[in-house]
């Protein structure tokens, strides 16, 4: 299914294409840090979207397998994006709220379980991966995400 998003003050959107209907939750600290919470994502590959707006892309890396963006003009967060090697390089982690129509996503993992916050639980049957299942997954060592 095609999707298209924005950040808060539309100065850069997105256009994604075959997007699937799973939405993941993350639970490590740098993500409650850089999304105020957990952070609700959609998985896309860099294939499948399309940036208009680049020049107000900002991007810091922030793990030896990641980099992170956003919006340089209001401060949205926008993407999570796989910069190692390997199955997932160049996947980019779409925070759901920025599609313009979030509907139709189903939660079908969430990840950093044991780093979550006591304040919530996240409902239904799906997937859960503690960080060290995640970090043996990207790097097989105990780096943060």
């Amino acid at each position: 299914m095609k999707r298209a998003g924005q950040c808060l003050c539309g100065a850069v959107t997105f256009t994604a294409c075959d997007v699937t209907d799973e939405v993941h939750a993350c639970h490590c600290k740098m993500c409650q840090r850089w999304a105020g919470g957990m952070l609700m994502a959609v998985t896309v590959p860099a294939k499948d979207i399309i940036w208009t707006g680049e020049e107000h892309i900002g991007r810091m890396t922030s793990s030896e397998w990641a980099e992170r963006g956003w919006c340089t003009k209001c401060g949205s967060g926008l993407f999570y994006r796989i910069t190692a090697e390997g199955p997932y390089a160049g996947n980019h982690e779409i925070p759901l709220g920025l599609f313009d129509d979030a509907n139709g996503f189903r939660l079908t993992r969430e990840i950093f379980v044991d780093r979550k916050s006591d304040s919530f639980e996240l409902v239904g049957q799906h997937h859960m991966m503690t960080e060290a299942e995640v970090l043996a997954m990207f790097s097989g060592s105990d780096n943060g995400s």
